[in-house]
């Protein structure tokens, strides 16, 4: 349970190369996290190979400015059709085993909310706050970790 009092701080990265995709992720997670009482920076990236870059560049900031603040969770949303972007598998793969890297790696509550689909229709399917809504569900999974974490006592921060 989190504590009382602790507001979570989540980033969202959110890859734009389909933004309508996007913009409909990030608003299912947002819904869900403001449900939470979580606060979060929404942080746009162009592609999904960018989404693990900026993950890793939010710990490193930490780790050069410690005095900043931090993040208790990552949201990893995007999109990719495999009729309209040919290497499909290879960006959804690729950020896949990033973001898990990373989470393992520095011990990082995240949801991942990554959408893998044929066609437009299928990704409006997952991504809509009335279908699937990939992005609300992978806000309460980042949630669920941040408790998780709290449970092993490795939260709250001391900024």
């Amino acid at each position: 349970m989190i504590e009382p009092g602790f507001a979570p701080h989540i980033m969202i990265v959110e890859s734009r190369f389909y933004p309508d995709i996007a913009e409909e992720l990030t608003r299912g997670a947002i819904v869900q996290l403001d449900a939470m009482g979580a606060t979060y920076k929404r942080c746009p990236v162009p592609t999904l190979f960018e989404v693990p870059v900026a993950i890793r560049y939010a710990i490193r900031a930490v780790e050069l400015f410690p005095a900043r603040k931090r993040f208790d969770g990552y949201l990893a949303l995007g999109c990719a059709i495999r009729d309209e972007h040919t290497p499909h598998d290879l960006l959804s793969t690729e950020c896949t085993h990033a973001v898990l890297g990373l989470s393992v790696q520095f011990s990082l509550a995240t949801g991942y909310g990554v959408v893998a689909v044929d066609n437009r229709d299928e990704a409006w399917k997952r991504a809509s706050v009335k279908g699937d809504d990939y992005g609300g569900q992978a806000a309460k999974t980042c949630i669920d970790m941040v408790r998780l974490k709290t449970d092993f006592k490795l939260f709250p921060r001391s900024q």
